[in-house]
């Protein structure tokens, strides 16, 4: 069993990774539904939450149909990340997880997110004032390294473990790399090797596929898989890699009826969570993913893209099963 502290997550878990504008409570629910171990909330700006910022302070909004689920937090001043683990334990998440990995450069200008790779030393010493500043749980994800000359995660891994954090999650690749090439987890096996690590080690960065979730996990002897872009619109990815490595057979991919239905869902918590409003201009972003590579539904997908009524968006959702229906047969 894989515990995070005293957090007990599964035999091998999958988690879903924080990603801005895309795991809010609506998806979390969707993904939650098809077997999802572990997640977390999209990452929340410290200096926002301090100041009580309404978009920051949303982002806190968690369920007890989630859990266990981490919060994860961004930021560069100590003063700023202590005071924001004291208001996201009143949150009352299981875990509190740092975000040293994001590489968009409004994040790293500020030295927050992947910008802290290239100052271990600050990485190392304001985790710490974290860990000591919370009961919670304290996990970090980040990449392998600034750029390609600049790889210390494994020294890494055995300095933030050496400071008290309980998990850690790697993205295969560089800030430098941002989300080009292909994640390399060479240097992620190296850390599992490392008879001083004892701490869980979940692998990131190109998990889409059944298959590619086992090769990894035998190849890299990592003790979760943590899945990211794969999941955006198809949260089937993780029952489809449950089912894989349980039984190593593949399952079908969804009907036409279990993606309309999963975006009609994902639809309703939207403007139950955001309002009317901005659930439906927010939910834009994900139609193309719950019906990519249908032949023709471009018609349907402008439509779902500029309508503003709820009510409509759910007629030419129907129209959009009856019309594929029959392909699915």
């Amino acid at each position: 069993m894989v515990k995070i502290g005293t957090v007990e997550i599964g035999e091998f878990p999958l988690l879903l990774a924080p990603m801005e504008d895309v795991s809010d409570p609506p998806f979390r629910a969707l993904c939650k539904e098809q077997g999802c171990d572990m997640m977390y909330t999209e990452f929340i700006s410290v200096e926002g939450l301090i100041r009580d910022a309404e978009k920051s302070v949303q982002k806190l909004d968690i369920y007890d149909y989630e859990r266990p689920i981490g919060i994860q937090i961004f930021g560069a001043e100590y003063d700023s990340m202590m005071r924001a683990a004291e208001i996201v334990e009143e949150a009352r998440p299981e875990v509190l997880d740092i975000n040293y990995g994001c590489p968009v450069k409004k994040v790293v200008c500020k030295m927050a997110g992947a910008g802290i790779l290239q100052d271990i030393d600050k990485m190392v010493s304001l985790t710490e004032a974290v860990v000591k500043s919370t009961s919670l749980p304290v996990t970090v994800k980040t990449r392998l390294g600034w750029d390609e000359n600049s790889k210390y995660i494994e020294e890494v891994a055995e300095r933030l473990q050496d400071i008290g954090i309980k998990a850690l999650s790697i993205h295969g690749r560089t800030r430098k790399q941002m989300y080009k090439g292909e994640a390399d987890w060479t240097l992620i096996g190296k850390i599992k090797e490392n008879p001083r690590i004892h701490i869980p080690i979940f692998g990131n960065g190109d998990i889409d596929s059944p298959q590619k979730a086992l090769e990894y996990r035998e190849r890299y002897g990592v003790d979760g898989i943590m899945i990211g872009r794969a999941s955006i619109g198809y949260p089937w990815i993780f029952r489809e890699i449950k089912h894989y490595l349980e039984t190593g057979e593949l399952l079908p991919p969804p009907t036409i009826q279990e993606r309309v239905s999963a975006a009609k869902e994902h639809l309703r918590r939207s403007i139950e969570w955001k309002g009317e409003k901005m659930g439906v201009l927010e939910m834009r972003r994900h139609y193309t993913n719950y019906f990519r590579g249908l032949p023709g539904i471009k018609e349907y997908r402008s439509r779902l893209v500029t309508e503003e009524e709820p009510a409509l968006l759910y007629t030419v959702l129907d129209e959009v099963e009856a019309r594929y229906e029959e392909a699915f047969q």
